[in-house]
């Protein structure tokens, strides 16, 4: 038995001996100097008023700051190692990610889409920033609430919510200061002072952290580390309390980075040749038509580590055509199997800075009515530029009068004798909101907790894709169009209609053609009003209905993608400048919880709740401008949900069980895929149900056991149907997929087309391979640029009509034929998550102690699409850390080591698919390696 495997096995068994159960281990913290086995508990906001957890109906974990630093969750992509039920990825986009509840998340993707688990600090909403991208400091707690909040917390948060509670100032000294060292350079410095300035009326804490760590990605082409980190974040937080009735905070927070850090993982592509016959005819030089640059093969063989054959790309298509590049640019070249290493022509470039804003208000009208006040503003920027294609081509430019020599001259990524792609992706964004809420603390049955909040958000997004084969095309171009008089460089200011506009400026600002620029100008408004009713029908059982009646406004400024057309600057669509969309709807929550007297329990919460939930529809980004086929706008999502749940408390206190159960029916659910170089929002319906149990055991003072466990199954409903970009024949060898060739008014370049495969080969058979792009076009268009080309109409219309080029069966058509998705399971949606920890405190002499935790986590199977191929399956994975701290609280001395990752396993966790201009390559997201350290903390 490998040493790995027998480290699993011991942790399997720490698994069982811990109680069959799940895990709301950081929600609860046990006093170091009690002689006891009584678990403490944290009291939370999840209902947005102070409950003990045990008494919430709802399931939540919660965490507070020294179980977050316990089990080393350093930010939230570390939270998935502790809830059921939970996975986080980053995405494929800037300053994004998915984090999933029960298989709900982050699936649409554009501006106007809104995450389906919803990102709060100190109970206000944030539609952007940087809260998973800084760690977590000072915090009073992290709560992460599971399943539809239908009212408080209801716009958009189908999945759920987490909440983060910064610590505030309080009437007392404290102080605290935190370094580490660890592998990869790591440097962290951690810090907080709280400074009563008058009693219990003005306080100020100030609190701090800064990360600089090296890369552990390497770039294999300049020898360099790149994903490092180089950040700092800073708060503060005023307390003023004038009077016990009114009692406010104002908060600050910065955050700043600077970094090579890497916005997508490695690119993993299985190389597609294209067909060397169709129909029993060779394709010859036709070949490099008849690619979609990679295949669908799984992602964990070893031919998933080719390149992409750059013919089925847009910008490897427009060199073939011209003369640029004779064929695959990449041939021969593959990638490391390491997947910590990758080739790039030059480091990642990552900027991102904000800063939010914060003012509470609590005032007390009567000594049971209290009104709060919550107003939050933020603005933050984020730039990321990094290559492409993730390897530097082996095959250089042929030598053409626009590559003298092999080489072209670029102004964005400058001289190069190879086929060179970068992407730059940038944001600036501001939101506001207010909320205002009225609660109550009557003695009487009822009671209430209602309110309104405004939200108000806007942004900016730049995504260019930018390629020396490009600006090379765009020239070619210029020089073939007779109206440009056969000038490369003509003046699209005095020929508006026939000249492509260049940049010339190494910076694009949005001005050429001879990039691609999806600019997305987006602004939402919010507004919703919403309550709580509670009626405690006796000592043990309460009612709770809630409502909230949201309405969402949602405007894009249209800029059409304009790459490669005449003209100069952005341009917006004259029919629909600005699109627009708004939706209003009724959502809410009801059902009661019971607590039973129950012998064989200390304490025990039962609840049933019924919920209804919804997450706005958005508009679709900008498309190619003459894309065909592409909705601009995608339908709001909704789901009805049951959840029955009990918390329990045993043993005299030392265990504590909880267990919940949950269905979903969601109608409309989002999701998202590539087409035509944008991405275009779906909507499916879905079933999800599952089961998830937690639990925490203190047997004997200083032995603490916990557990979670969470089952998953997701399900899209029956007539759903979808086109697989990745196999748009559904390997039906009637028909071949043929790349799009450019100057096609109804289709985009690059992107890929099906046409009959006897039509195809008939087209091979007669010398007109090189005409197969242009047949993508249709039957009229195919016909004319075939008359264009010299051919006499007669056999023109021969070609494009009577070679069966067009002949489909039912199902089909020219974007090929639709997959099935019934039954299928949703992305990100592992059937089991478990995790297991054991911590056990050894007393020592002078006040001295250590105490050692291990935790492990597991994770089964699940499928990056909704397609749910084999190459869509991402395998099971692991981690397991080991920390270990010695302290004497007399003097506030910590000393910490720990161990994240112990096996140093790089697992993919999730998978993103570019589009057909793209060539269909796979960005992966992994598992940080191992990471070790020690750190000293001084606290007063």
């Amino acid at each position: 038995m490998s040493q790995s495997s027998r480290l699993r096995s011991l942790l399997a068994m720490g698994a069982s001996a811990a109680v069959l159960a799940a895990v709301a281990t950081p929600v609860l913290a046990q006093t170091s100097t009690q002689q006891s086995t009584v678990i403490e508990e944290l009291v939370v906001t999840a209902q947005k008023k102070e409950e003990a957890l045990q008494d919430v109906p709802i399931a939540v974990s919660a965490f507070s700051q020294d179980t977050l630093e316990a089990q080393k969750i350093d930010g939230g992509p570390n939270l998935q190692l502790a809830i059921p039920n939970v996975s986080f990825a980053k995405s494929n986009f800037t300053n994004s990610f998915n984090f999933q509840i029960r298989g709900i998340g982050a699936r649409a993707v554009g501006s106007s889409a809104d995450a389906g688990v919803g990102v709060h600090l100190n109970n206000a909403p944030q539609q952007s920033g940087n809260l998973f991208e800084a760690e977590f400091y000072d915090m009073e707690r992290v709560e992460v609430l599971r399943g539809p909040q239908g009212t408080l917390y209801g716009r958009n948060a189908t999945g759920g919510v987490v909440n983060l509670i910064t610590a505030k100032p309080t009437d007392s000294f404290e102080g605290m200061v935190r370094a580490e060292v660890g592998n990869y350079g790591t440097q962290k410095v951690r810090g907080m002072v709280n400074l009563p300035i008058f009693g219990d009326v003005l306080a100020v804490r100030a609190a701090g952290a800064y990360l600089k760590r090296d890369g552990y990605m390497t770039n294999t082409f300049t020898g360099n580390k790149v994903d490092d980190r180089d950040l700092y974040s800073t708060r503060i937080s005023v307390m003023f309390n004038p009077s016990e009735k009114l009692r406010t905070n104002f908060l600050w927070e910065r955050f700043h980075e600077d970094d090579a850090r890497s916005r997508t993982g490695k690119q993993l592509c299985t190389k597609d040749n294209g067909p060397a016959t169709v129909g029993g005819v060779a394709t010859g030089a036709a070949r490099i038509f008849l690619t979609q640059g990679c295949l669908p093969g799984t992602l964990y063989s070893n031919n998933a580590y080719g390149t992409v054959n750059s013919s089925g790309t847009l910008t490897g298509e427009l060199g073939n055509i011209f003369g640029f590049t004779s064929g695959d640019v990449n041939a021969g070249d593959t990638t490391d199997k390491d997947l910590n290493k990758f080739e790039s022509s030059f480091d990642p470039i990552y900027r991102s800075k904000s800063d939010v804003y914060q003012f509470t208000l609590n005032y007390d009208l009567t000594d049971n009515l209290t009104v709060t006040a919550m107003t939050s503003y933020s603005e933050n920027s984020v730039y990321s530029k990094q290559d492409y294609n993730r390897n530097v081509s082996t095959v250089p430019f042929n030598n053409t009068p626009f590559t003298p020599g092999g080489f072209a001259n670029d102004p964005q990524t400058g001289r190069s004798n190879k086929f060179t792609t970068l992407d730059i992706s940038a944001n600036d964004a501001n939101q506001f909101s207010q909320e205002i809420r009225l609660s109550s603390n009557f003695d009487g049955p009822l009671n209430f907790n209602i309110g309104g909040i405004h939200f108000d958000y806007e942004t900016v997004t730049d995504y260019y894709v930018i390629g020396n084969s490009l600006t090379l095309s765009a020239l070619a171009l210029n020089a073939t169009n007779p109206l440009n008089g056969g000038n490369p460089n003509c003046n699209p200011v005095t020929l508006p209609n026939s000249c492509i506009g260049i940049d010339t400026k190494a910076t694009p600002d949005g001005s050429g053609h001879n990039y691609y620029d999806n600019r997305t100008p987006y602004r939402l408004k919010s507004d919703a009003l919403f309550g709580e009713l509670y009626w405690q029908a006796n000592d043990d059982l309460k009612f709770t209905l809630g409502l909230r009646q949201t309405r969402d406004r949602k405007e894009v400024d249209n800029y059409k993608t304009v790459l490669l057309a005449p003209g100069t600057g952005l341009v917006l669509d004259p029919a629909t400048p600005t699109a627009k969309v708004s939706f209003s709807e009724l959502t809410g929550r009801f059902g009661f919880d019971y607590k039973p007297d129950l012998e064989l329990t200390d304490d025990t919460l039962v609840y049933a709740f019924y919920s209804k939930g919804y997450k706005g529809g958005g508009i679709n980004p900008g498309v190619p401008a003459n894309a065909v086929g592409i909705p601009q706008t995608f339908e709001p999502e909704f789901v009805n949900a049951i959840e029955l749940g009990t918390k329990n408390t045993l043993m005299g206190g030392s265990l504590l069980v909880n267990a919940t159960g949950f269905y979903y029916d969601y109608q409309g659910y989002q999701i998202s895929k590539i087409v035509n170089r944008t991405s275009v929002n779906e909507n499916v319906n879905a079933k999800v149900y599952g089961l998830e149990f937690e639990s925490i055991w203190s047997p004997i003072y200083n032995l603490r056991l916990n557990a979670n466990v969470g089952y998953l199954h997701t399900e899209i409903g029956k007539g759903v149907k979808s086109i697989d970009t990745m196999n748009r024949t559904q390997s039906n060898p009637a028909y071949t997929v043929v790349k799009v060739g450019p100057s096609l008014p109804n289709a985009s370049v690059g992107a890929n087309c099906v046409l009959s495969s006897a039509g195809v080969a008939t087209l091979l058979a007669i010398g007109q391979g090189a005409t197969l792009p242009f047949a993508c076009g249709g039957p009229a268009v195919f016909a004319g640029f075939l008359q264009s080309r010299g051919v006499p109409a007669p056999t023109a219309n021969f070609l494009a009509n009577g070679t069966g080029l067009y002949n489909y069966g039912a199902g089909y058509s020219i974007e090929g034929t639709t997959a099935d998705l019934s039954g299928n399971e949703l992305p990100s949606s592992p059937h089991w998550t478990t995790s297991v920890g054991a911590q056990y405190r050894w007393d020592m002499a002078d006040g001295w102690s250590a105490t050692l935790r291990g935790d492990y986590y597991r994770q089964t199977g699940q499928y990056a699409r909704v397609y749910n191929t084999a190459y869509d399956r991402i395998k099971p994975w692991d981690n397991a850390n080991l920390t270990l701290k010695i302290e004497k609280s007399e003097w506030g001395l910590e000393v910490d080591a720990y161990v994240k990752n112990l096996m140093n396993d790089i697992p993919i966790i999730d998978a993103y698919t570019s589009d057909d201009s793209s060539g269909l390559f796979t960005n992966i997201i992994t598992q940080e390696p191992r990471l070790y350290g020690v750190s000293v903390t001084k606290k007063w």
